[in-house]
């Protein structure tokens, strides 16, 4: 590595650490020499000059934070020393200029996906199983059970193998500490279903108590998943009595799409002769549409078919620098091929708005982010809370001291294109470039939000590690260094960590995560929360949720 720090914008007044910095060490930078004062973690940031209680702390070229009180050049930037402050924004006529970066080279690409009769292309082929109510959820977990291991589709039998071998030692009166944990080596059970990717449930906790305008917008985004181009058909499961009625819920359905055309089974409990029959029934016919699906496969498309979410979670001091912008590439190169990217989580675009507006591509989308964006921070500071409260104490412990730091480097994701869109929740995207979803920074809520939008690939950069994952839309983990890529290498798939030390830019990497992403929508990889069935789903209330 070259150098020991960076400078992300010509405006900024703090340095970044991209390795461990000690206290009486010397930083030279850019011909200009610093004095460290104070030990300052690789990710964190320290002062490049001595600053007065009161004054801007200048990232990415924004305002990210003031200090609190007088500090000198070297000193490390901490939450005792800064606190968080953001630029007002409006909305101001501006003629913003993008260009489009090279795409020639993709012109003739495509992916093998699931062509769906609207026009819509998938990247996999799911069936999904969601029940109306949570009073359906064992029902739902009998029928997992049930289906996972005999279709090929369960990834848990070591752990069930180990568990027998903890209990016939308990049962031979043996020491089970003595047991060993033994991978499993055999190989893979073939699915039966070669063409289904995978049956999913979307086990919730809605659908009836709460308010009606709960189920109201759990029912569209249970419409939007059933919606979804990755979904072949669904069983749906009611109690009958429940707020969230069927019969609703397939209007619901038809308003986002009048075309529908997939297979719908719906099985209500309190009309059942008994809840075995219901259950029995519920898998025969379904087993019966899955043999359906199971005929089609994957056919060429163009990479225009593609809508990619992109999202950050366990994020880090250096996601806003080697992952986050390496997306950004990649979301550019999409948008330049007509495909669609969305951005979410407005609680971590606080600091950033004018940026979003002033990119936005009419008045009224540039509006709608403003009305958008305001209400959900004005309920936020109703229950006393806001956006600044957003980074969790790993965020900060990694450098993301502000929650203006954080929506800087978590905006990188989107690239520089202009904002043809915004979309509150389970709104679908229909225009080709980049929109925004509103949803909350929460990773697994974000992501739910972003397949209710259409995401049928979701980027997910992460610094610290985290899981997440989403059952019907296949999540691509991107760590921000090598440490955490190799650390956790059972959940991540790309490692940005060259950017860091230099040795790949922005640009290659960023063309390298789109390689990725064609061979993911093709099916030919398949990302680890996939291989892990990591099928995270958690419906937002529109409540307060950072």
């Amino acid at each position: 590595m070259d150098s020991l720090v960076l400078k992300i914008n010509n405006k900024d007044n703090v340095l970044v650490a991209l390795q461990n910095l000690n206290t009486g060490s010397q930083v030279t930078y850019e011909g200009y020499t610093y004095n460290i004062l104070e030990a300052v973690p690789a990710k964190h940031k320290f002062f490049m000059q001595d600053m007065k209680a009161g004054e801007a702390i200048i990232m990415y070229g924004v305002l990210v934070g003031k200090v609190q009180y007088d500090v000198k050049q070297g000193m490390r930037m901490s939450v005792e020393n800064t606190s968080h402050a953001a630029e007002p924004f409006a909305y101001r006529e501006v003629d913003y200029k993008w260009q489009a970066p090279d795409v020639s080279r993709y012109a003739n690409r495509t992916f093998n996906g699931y062509h769906r009769k609207n026009g819509a292309v998938g990247t996999a082929n799911y069936w999904l199983f969601m029940p109306t109510v949570f009073c359906e959820n064992r029902n739902l977990d009998i029928i997992k059970e049930s289906l996972y291991t005999e279709l090929g589709y369960a990834v848990s039998d070591k752990y069930k193998s180990y568990t027998h071998k903890l209990v016939k030692a308990y049962e031979e009166g043996l020491d089970i500490s003595n047991i060993s944990f033994e991978p499993d080596s055999s190989p893979k059970e073939k699915r039966v279903f070669k063409n289904i990717d995978g049956i999913k449930f979307l086990n919730h906790n809605g659908g009836c108590g709460g308010t009606r305008q709960d189920s109201e917008v759990l029912s569209k985004l249970l419409a939007a998943y059933a919606d979804h181009p990755n979904v072949a058909g669904i069983t749906v499961l009611s109690l009958g009595c429940q707020h969230l009625q069927l019969p609703e819920f397939k209007l619901d359905i038809l308003a986002r799409n009048p075309g529908f055309d997939k297979p719908i089974l719906q099985f209500e409990q309190q009309t059942a002769q008994s809840e075995e029959q219901m259950i029995q029934q519920a898998i025969r016919e379904t087993f019966k549409c899955l043999i359906e699906a199971n005929k089609q496969e994957r056919l060429p498309a163009t990479l225009d078919k593609l809508t990619v979410g992109v999202k950050c979670g366990g994020s880090d001091g250096f996601s806003g620098i080697s992952a986050n912008p390496a997306v950004g590439h990649c979301s550019d190169l999409l948008v330049g091929l007509g495909a669609k990217v969305l951005l979410a989580e407005f609680p971590e675009l606080c600091g950033v708005e004018q940026e979003i507006i002033d990119r936005s591509v009419s008045r009224p989308v540039a509006e709608k982010f403003i009305r958008l964006m305001t209400d959900y921070d004005a309920q936020a500071h109703s229950v006393g809370s806001g956006f600044f409260m957003n980074p969790s104490p790993g965020n900060i412990k990694d450098g993301l001291i502000t929650d203006a730091i954080k929506s800087a480097g978590a905006a990188k994701k989107a690239g520089s294109s202009p904002v043809v869109d915004v979309l509150d929740y389970t709104e679908p995207a229909t225009k080709p470039g980049l929109s925004l979803v509103c949803t909350p920074g929460n990773d697994v809520e974000a992501t739910t939000g972003q397949a209710a939008s259409g995401a049928t690939l979701i980027l997910f950069t992460t610094g610290l590690g985290t899981p997440t994952g989403n059952p019907i839309c296949p999540t691509i983990k991107v760590a921000t260094n090598s440490n955490l890529a190799n650390r956790m290498a059972d959940i991540i798939d790309i490692d940005t960590g060259a950017v860091i030390r230099g040795e790949k830019t922005i640009a290659a990497m960023g063309e390298d995560i789109l390689e990725y992403c064609i061979k993911v929508a093709s099916g030919e990889e398949v990302p680890k929360a996939v291989q892990l069935n990591q099928d995270d789903f958690i419906p937002w209330k529109r409540g307060v949720s950072l």
